[in-house]
């Protein structure tokens, strides 16, 4: 079965892009390669097992198990050693991304408070944007009683884009609630 995202992107937004940007390769138009979710857990510093709780979370909201993250080099001001778990990731390709994308714009990003829209600035300058969240609760597959602790998450789209422009026309036609142009005000 094909995610409703992916199949959309293939039979419209594809043919829309390549119209709008003047290319007439497929290959050229920009699209959709990874999405990255990281979580930083500072405080499994002090105890390993706050870890434990954020892998479980991003197992549910990705559908796939994360890895555990370590540090690269000891910092003594943090307390931090060499190789100490302190945050976990997951990338998504193919049909488990664009099925994560669908259920971000569609439900999770809808119940963040007070939201107005993500911001058109955070790209990176290669066609990469990054979104972060506060609160891991957003996503209806997580049990608020089971999740006590609020936990952040950094969610980035890996695109082939080889501008920000062309990277946010493509999110744009994929659905992203950006803010509308003017707004500086930071939503999530």
């Amino acid at each position: 079965m094909v995610p409703r995202l992916q199949e959309r992107y293939e039979q419209e937004i594809r043919a829309e892009l390549g119209q709008v940007l003047g290319k007439s390769n497929v290959h050229a138009i920009p699209r959709l390669t990874k999405i990255v979710i990281n979580m930083g857990v500072g405080i499994a510093i002090q105890d390993k097992k706050h870890l434990d709780p954020c892998v479980e979370a991003l197992t549910q909201i990705s559908g796939q198990k994360p890895i555990v993250t370590k540090s690269r080099k000891a910092i003594a001001g943090f307390k931090l050693r060499e190789e100490m778990a302190i945050g976990c990731k997951v990338t998504l390709r193919r049909q488990r991304m664009y099925e994560f994308f669908d259920r971000l714009i569609s439900l999770a990003l809808p119940r963040v408070r007070d939201f107005r829209g993500i911001s058109r600035t955070a790209f990176d300058g290669h066609g990469n944007y990054t979104l972060g969240l506060q609160e891991q609760l957003v996503f209806p597959e997580l049990n608020a009683d089971r999740f006590t602790r609020v936990q952040g998450m950094n969610i980035s789209f890996v695109t082939t884009a080889a501008t920000d422009d062309e990277a946010r026309e493509l999110l744009t036609r994929f659905g992203m609630p950006f803010q509308p142009e003017g707004t500086t005000a930071d939503a999530a």
